[in-house]
């Protein structure tokens, strides 16, 4: 990595031949809170080893260069030491090639650090999901279609902590959807076709599934669909716990 936009932390806290040293790991910033009256706790989300809390040391200091490093929703290369749950920022690297995000985009880009921060354990790589998530925020930064990225981006998050969305076929049997059939949607299960006039928590026409299956988002039937389906599974993942994010949603609506 070259120079620019580098800034070196304080001594790492863990000594000792037992610490280990990463250097030069892409990631983002989800979320920062204090430690000390000097330093903070910055939650990272890396390509290599997913969320890793990490002690920036001084960073709240006047003058730190730290300070205009650790931005949310922007490509840092980040180093550091330690053994134990939380490691020692050594350095850190202003990347680039992401706009800085507003408005609604930004409000998005909180609601995916959010699903991140609570959806995935500290310490489990997800490259797959790591560029999912730097595409989508690339995506917010050139004013794309704001509720589309969210939907795959929720489609790509439950598909790494296990729970793929399969909505091309019938749970258990495999047979193909029928676009002109009703369908319902159950939480670990998945679609199953429902008789005619049977009631279900979430009903999708074979047709809708399809298009949400394919992430054709263009139809309001099907963005409505897709919206309502990503939350029913998401907060079945939460169990219970709410998310922050979308009380901004409801005074500035996203999709």
């Amino acid at each position: 990595m070259g120079t620019a936009g580098v800034a070196e932390a304080g001594r790492p806290t863990d000594a000792g031949a037992a610490a280990r040293r990463y250097e030069d790991q892409i990631g983002f910033v989800l979320h920062s809170y204090p430690y000390s009256e000097s330093s903070l706790i910055v939650e990272t989300f890396t390509r290599e080893h997913g969320r890793v809390p990490l002690l920036a040391k001084g960073v709240k200091r006047q003058g730190s260069a730290l300070r205009g490093v650790l931005l949310q929703f922007q490509r840092i290369g980040l180093s550091w030491s330690g053994k134990g749950d939380l490691r020692n920022l050594t350095r850190a690297e202003w990347l680039g090639g992401i706009p800085a995000l507003s408005g609604k985009a930004l409000a998005c880009g909180f609601y995916l650090n959010e699903l991140l921060l609570k959806l995935l354990a500290r310490g489990d790589p997800h490259e797959r999901l790591f560029d999912s998530y730097a595409a989508a925020l690339a995506a917010l930064g050139a004013s794309a279609r704001a509720a589309d990225i969210l939907r795959i981006f929720e489609k790509a998050l439950l598909r790494e902590i296990g729970y793929a969305v399969d909505l091309t076929v019938e749970a258990g049997s495999g047979v193909p959807v029928d676009p002109a059939a009703d369908y319902g949607y159950v939480p670990e299960r998945g679609l199953r076709r429902l008789a005619t006039h049977e009631p279900a928590e979430l009903a999708l026409p074979g047709w809708v599934a399809l298009a949400i299956a394919r992430d054709d988002y263009g139809n309001a039937q099907v963005a409505a669909a897709a919206k309502q389906l990503m939350r029913m599974l998401l907060d079945h993942q939460l169990n219970g716990r709410r998310l922050a994010t979308r009380q901004i949603f409801s005074l500035q609506p996203m999709s």
